[in-house]
């Protein structure tokens, strides 16, 4: 099985605009998370952009990106329009992997893949166990709710995503990571639904998978990256990966 790896990016993000070409150690973000989607050799890697600064400044740092429409709604519509592009007959995996983690664990992008082709799931992701108790309360750490506890090898599906969680009784919530891998059927029946009641009003579109009867599998990931949202995030990830 062939997999594709595209990242989704635009400059035009609400809380940080411009944040894909913002610097950490001379490179640009989405050039980082390039290069680490790159290092996980999983199949080749394309950054998908809105913008044409970020296509430039892709391929100035030896990556591959093409140019995108500016009218999509989700950044999974975006991944589509680039494999449609892309014109490649022989992918059956691909993978949509977020451009503002730039920390992102090359092992669990290689695990979310071998999981992918040993179940032969139709969408799969990752989710990190939590690590304080404000997280359950943050809305920006979004949670999945799985069926069954993780073990080392289990690919449990998720149940429901969540922004806020009152009473974390359930030992089964975990912060939901935003890497998505599709087989190819599954990204062609997903972007032809509707945008969901439910995605619409929690601002989250793997729930229109769920609300359309399609399961999605969670693999356990060795952490939670550090995504940029905001001027804190920048600084915070600037200081992380300045002694890397």
């Amino acid at each position: 099985m062939k997999t594709l790896i595209i990242i989704p990016s635009r400059m035009s993000a609400t809380r940080l605009p411009g944040k894909p070409l913002l610097k950490i150690n001379g490179k640009s973000i989405i050039s980082h998370v390039f290069k680490r989607a790159e290092s996980a050799k999983i199949g080749e890697v394309i950054v998908a952009a809105e913008d044409q600064e970020i296509v430039n400044d892709v391929k100035e740092n030896g990556g591959n990106a093409i140019l995108t429409s500016k009218n999509h709604k989700t950044g999974t519509d975006r991944v589509f329009e680039a494999l449609n592009l892309l014109n490649q007959k022989d992918i059956d995996l691909i993978m949509n992997v977020q451009g503002d983690e730039p920390d992102i664990d090359i092992n669990d992008i290689r695990s979310l893949n071998s999981k992918m082709k040993l179940n032969k799931a139709k969408i799969g992701t990752l989710a990190a166990k939590i690590q304080n108790d404000d997280m359950y309360s943050n809305q920006n750490f979004v949670k999945v709710k799985i069926k069954e506890s993780f073990n080392q090898n289990s690919f449990p599906q998720a149940e429901n995503f969540m922004r806020v969680i009152n009473s974390p009784e359930n030992n089964n919530i975990y912060h939901h990571m935003g890497i998505y891998c599709y087989d190819r059927e599954t990204l062609k029946k997903f972007v032809s639904f509707k945008q969901s009641k439910n995605e619409l009003e929690k601002k989250l579109e793997q729930l229109r998978a769920l609300d359309n009867n399609i399961d999605i599998n969670v693999a356990l990931a060795n952490k939670s990256p550090v995504g940029v949202d905001t001027e804190e995030d920048y600084l915070a990830i600037k200081k992380i990966m300045k002694y890397k």
